[in-house]
């Protein structure tokens, strides 16, 4: 993969950016953008629960991989902070009232680590995958010591530098959105570049999130092209930028649903822009992928191998 190369996928795991909820006044249901509120998605053919003692993330994250693999529209409800047995019993109820409602059983996903709540749900009318007992459990044999059975993913989020260093990086990467600061720039760990919805904004929030990177992220726009030349401020940072492009028609459609029928979100304006970026780092010899296909997490690791590969191992 050479370095001013676009990178490609064929996976569709998820649409990259503009892939955000709309909530349909009239029907209540929601449903992808930008799909009409008038036009109903399939009907969800099972319900699905995720449980959790803590924020529920774990159980949903690890479900939705799973689910990801059948042709199905599940309705998903998360449960979170399930963690005395008076609110198993709550959940309980709730798992059986839907399958008595839908005539078939839930799947219920948990991440539960207190037994006695994991015994009541348990006794209910779901198809339960308790992803603890499926992996903790074979663990412990295998490396012969007891897990400590620890509620979420921090014991306590105040004695936590990972934690700590995570909401620096979230707040550098605010700081740091669009453009609208060039000040510290140099403590960036990556600087993200591409046109106007590209994807580069929930990219680093997602990178800072989940990575504890400080990403800043810079807007490419007509002016720079008319220069031919990266915007002033980024180019004693060269070794940090990386680009992001999308197809001119994924890109028109996103900007429609912001700015319908706007030279902005026109599909000639959009490849002219695509084009012209896409030339940039060419010149520049600037690491690139497109988001078109790609999901924020396919994004985010692609940007690690690349600019932060220790990262991957910790």
């Amino acid at each position: 993969m050479g370095g001013n190369e676009p990178f490609s996928s064929s996976k569709g795991l998820g649409r990259a950016m503009g892939n955000q909820f709309d909530n349909c006044g009239d029907c209540r249901s929601t449903h992808f953008a930008p799909l009409p509120c008038g036009a109903h998605p399939p009907m969800p053919n099972r319900t699905v629960f995720f449980i959790s003692d803590g924020t529920g993330i774990t159980a949903e994250t690890f479900g939705n991989a799973i689910l990801a693999q059948f042709e199905i529209r599940p309705r998903h409800v998360r449960l979170p902070f399930v963690d005395t047995v008076d609110k198993a019993h709550q959940a309980l109820r709730q798992i059986n009232h839907t399958a008595e409602l839908e005539g078939k059983r839930p799947i219920v996903f948990t991440t539960l680590v207190n037994m006695d709540v994991v015994a009541v749900i348990k006794g209910s009318n779901g198809m339960l995958l308790d992803m603890f007992g499926m992996f903790v459990e074979p663990l412990e044999g295998e490396l012969g010591i007891k897990s400590n059975h620890r509620v979420g993913r921090f014991s306590d989020a105040s004695k936590s530098k990972e934690y700590d260093d995570r909401i620096e990086a979230i707040n550098f990467s605010l700081a740091h959105d669009d453009g609208q600061s060039n000040t510290d720039l140099e403590q960036s760990d990556v600087i993200l570049v591409g046109v106007s919805r590209s994807g580069k904004t929930p990219t680093s929030l997602y990178l800072a999130m989940q990575h504890g990177l400080k990403a800043s992220n810079y807007p490419l726009i007509p002016e720079d092209f008319d220069r031919r030349q990266l915007p002033p401020a980024l180019v004693p940072h060269r070794k940090k930028i990386f680009g992001l492009t999308i197809a001119p028609e994924r890109l028109a459609q996103i900007r429609n649903e912001r700015r319908p029928n706007s030279r902005y979100a026109s599909l000639e304006n959009c490849r002219q822009e695509i084009h012209e970026a896409e030339a940039m780092m060419r010149r520049e010899g600037i690491r690139w992928l497109s988001t078109t296909t790609k999901s924020i997490e396919e994004i985010a690791t692609t940007i690690l191998q690349e600019i932060r590969p220790e990262r991957l191992v910790y």
